[in-house]
């Protein structure tokens, strides 16, 4: 049965290979970057703050197969954690800015950190990705990149979903990663 979630992950590889996202502006924390997407009026940022920087975020978004809470004979892939590095866009020539790991936390090279909960969502246009959010700080640490963000937004999503298939009672506390890609905007008050 893991050879399921390996073929699924092995599939979202080569469709992540195939597929491209819209065009991310270069931009490093110290440079103010331009939102090049629109999004849900939903999913706007608090009025008084500000767009500062962006990042693209290459990673996995991980799954465990666990038993449904509200049918204890049907299984599910519940999602778990993202895990992935941050780049000034998705050109892979690009140095490392830091990393995006469970909490959701987002931690950069200088060892500044952001801890966000989800407050908005919205489907993705990409129907095959996972959905474009709007995640509010919690807390921050450090005094570098990340130590002014209030809040974030998750967008140009690419792949990300938990396999289409499902998993079954063979397979409870199997994990399986599936390969996505995003664009995150982080805001700061004005």
């Amino acid at each position: 049965m893991k050879k399921i979630a390996l073929i699924s992950s092995l599939s979202a590889v080569a469709v992540l290979s195939a597929c491209s996202t819209a065009p991310v502006k270069q931009a490093g924390p110290a440079t103010p970057a331009l939102q090049t997407v629109g999004v849900p009026a939903s999913l706007k940022a608090p009025a008084g703050e500000v767009l500062a920087f962006q990042m693209a975020a290459t990673g996995v978004q991980i799954y465990d197969c666990k038993v449904n809470k509200e049918a204890a004979k049907k299984f599910e892939w519940v999602f778990r954690a993202p895990e992935a590095e941050l780049y000034a866009s998705h050109d892979s020539s690009n140095a490392k800015l830091g990393k995006h790991y469970a909490g959701p936390s987002w931690e950069a090279n200088d060892g500044s950190k952001v801890l966000a909960e989800v407050v908005a969502k919205a489907d993705s246009p990409d129907t095959s990705a996972i959905p474009w959010l709007l995640l509010k700080t919690k807390s921050t640490s450090g005094s570098g990149t990340f130590s002014k963000v209030t809040s974030i937004q998750r967008v140009v999503t690419v792949g990300g979903k938990a396999p289409l298939s499902g998993c079954s009672d063979f397979q409870i506390g199997a994990e399986t990663r599936t390969p996505y890609k995003a664009t995150y905007y982080f805001f700061t008050a004005k």
